[in-house]
């Protein structure tokens, strides 16, 4: 785990940050720019943690390691100055499927109660391997990578019938109680409709849900150009969405 704080933040908030990568790619160091940015301009403090990769670690490991780093978080947060009250989870694309997932874990193990689950463009559904039509030419995580990432962490029960929840959080039948969330997905991203229809699930289940969907981009935008409008855009709402904890 490596925690980022800003050394002016007393009794802050804290966002257990789980890295993207489709589960078996990613790390700590891929994710460290953002995690600084985020950290220097919403006050809020990082905890990223680099759980263990699939094929090597299949489901339940990394969903297991991201939660044992939402338990410590929680038990040591008077040490790290940081409110109990004010820790959520927060993850991108496979990160935040672990995150979405985390927090289903702790509604049922009666873990750390969360303040909020930040979900960027979520890898949420082990059975989107088919790509809708408007977006096989531009979806930057194609149908195929998602084969790969979902067989990864699932073997051969990707997409089969006996899917847990934890390991794909769009496979939860019961969504009441969860954290409120915030939820983008890009107008081009693959897990497009996957994002929309777990956020409108929430939002039926009672959970307060933000949704935003970024015009004519596809998954990863604003890795593959920071600097462009819609990712400066948001930024601004993720700091936002940290901000509010």
């Amino acid at each position: 785990m490596r925690l980022y704080r800003r050394q002016d933040a007393q009794g802050a908030s804290l966002a257990v940050y789980l890295h993207g990568g489709g589960m078996f790619l990613g790390s700590l160091d891929t994710h460290d720019t953002q995690c600084r940015i985020y950290t220097h301009l919403s006050g809020a403090a990082l905890l990223s943690v680099g759980y263990r990769l699939a094929p090597e670690h299949p489901h339940p490991v990394p969903v297991e390691d991201c939660y044992a780093a939402l338990r410590w978080a929680a038990a040591n947060a008077a040490d790290l100055g940081i409110d109990p009250a004010r820790i959520a989870v927060m993850g991108d694309s496979a990160g935040g499927g672990l995150a979405a997932a985390v927090a289903l874990l702790s509604r049922d193990r009666r873990g750390p109660a969360l303040a909020a689950q930040i979900l960027i463009y979520p890898m949420l559904d082990d059975r989107t391997v088919v790509a809708p039509p408007d977006l096989a030419d531009t979806a930057t995580w194609s149908a195929a990578d998602n084969l790969t990432g979902w067989g990864c962490l699932l073997g051969d029960a990707a997409g089969g019938p006996d899917t847990p929840a934890y390991a794909a959080p769009a496979r939860a039948d019961d969504l009441s109680a969860l954290p409120p969330a915030y939820i983008e997905t890009g107008q081009l991203d693959l897990f497009r409709d996957e994002n929309i229809a777990y956020a409108q699930r929430l939002s039926r289940a009672g959970v307060p849900v933000e949704l935003i969907q970024y015009p004519a981009v596809p998954h990863a935008f604003d890795t593959f150009d920071p600097a462009a409008a819609v990712s400066r855009r948001a930024v601004d709402n993720r700091v936002r969405a940290l901000g509010a904890l």
